[in-house]
């Protein structure tokens, strides 16, 4: 999915930066997760018993699934805050609502 010129334009006005806390506690579990996946990768190697991979496959998902709400939750109270203060609250609902609905699929 490519974005263009005009779209990062627009998401650069009411996108709130995030702080350096946050970027250090996303990339934080991002990298707990890579590990996890290596993990797996391991497993299958060791031709583990699939019952055990699909544990930590399924903890994988739930990881992932916590950070993505994290990012959703962020989004909504400052990008989306900032937009409707701003006068521009629809568009940005409309994108959240899309985003969410691809989020639970």
């Amino acid at each position: 999915m490519s974005v263009t010129e005009n779209e990062k334009h627009d998401h650069e006005k009411i996108m709130v930066p995030r702080t350096s806390d946050e970027i250090d506690k996303l990339l934080k579990r991002l990298k707990r997760i890579e590990g996890q996946v290596r993990g797996v990768q391991k497993m299958i190697e060791d031709n583990r018993y699939c019952i055990d991979i699909l544990v930590q496959i399924s903890a994988i998902q739930a990881a992932l699934q916590k950070v993505g709400f994290n990012l959703l939750e962020r989004h909504a109270s400052h990008c989306v805050a900032k937009a409707i203060k701003e006068g521009s609250g629809d568009e940005s609902i409309r994108e959240l609502m899309d985003v969410i609905k691809q989020f639970s699929k």
